[in-house]
């Protein structure tokens, strides 16, 4: 095989969680008398953490750090409680995870959304043990494209870079696997247009997720 490890970008690449991240930001915006975003709107300011998601959304003349961390706090606390309304897996891909565990493929997934949350969102929507290895956003660590998260999955995996595919719908995912040394695989149905994975180094594009065993 070329590649015997996996490492899976979440929101936008495993699920389809745009309509519960953009219910929680809204209700914490209108809750302090802020516009609602349209929830196409979000699919240009997901990836980088719930505080940057927050910055974002709101007007450009509200963006003070006391009130973005306001908005973000309200809207990390009503995700945390409801994070799997409308979120799931998206065509194909509980069967691609069930295929690689079989193969003893190593897989992981590694995410900017807080880890409390990924792994209420996985542990949620996947079978126990679906994946080797779970890592979201923690207090005081990097977050993606930070290479040294990347790094530390494939210490725990006994991987390298080199023996590793790193698969995402974003420029912040295809920079992580570039950062990191990992072949940087894009996927078309996420939340951002192919044009982004591309400009963002992608070496390839699926447009389904049985498409990466020609990778593997």
């Amino acid at each position: 095989m070329r590649y015997s490890c996996v490492i899976f970008d979440c929101d936008g690449t495993l699920v389809d969680t745009l309509e519960d991240i953009a219910n929680s930001m809204n209700q914490s915006l209108t809750h302090h008398g802020f516009p609602a975003v349209p929830l196409e709107n979000y699919r240009a300011l997901v990836g980088w953490g719930m505080a940057k998601l927050a910055f974002l959304a709101l007007p450009e003349d509200a963006r003070t750090e006391e009130t973005v961390q306001k908005i973000s706090a309200d809207a990390s606390r009503i995700y945390f409680e409801q994070p799997l309304i409308k979120s799931k897996p998206y065509p194909g891909i509980p069967e691609l995870v069930t295929s690689l565990k079989a193969k003893r493929i190593k897989n992981a997934v590694l995410s900017n959304k807080p880890d409390p949350v990924l792994r209420r969102v996985i542990d949620g929507l996947f079978p126990p043990g679906s994946f080797d290895a779970i890592l979201g956003e923690r207090p005081g660590e990097g977050r993606k494209p930070d290479p040294s998260l990347v790094w530390e999955l494939l210490v725990n995996l006994d991987r390298s870079p080199r023996d590793s595919v790193f698969v995402g719908d974003s420029e912040i995912d295809m920079e992580t696997a570039c950062n990191s040394g990992c072949y940087p695989l894009g996927v078309s149905w996420g939340f951002r247009p192919r044009t982004t994975l591309e400009a963002a180094g992608a070496a390839q594009i699926i447009d389904s997720p049985g498409e990466i065993w020609g990778l593997l």
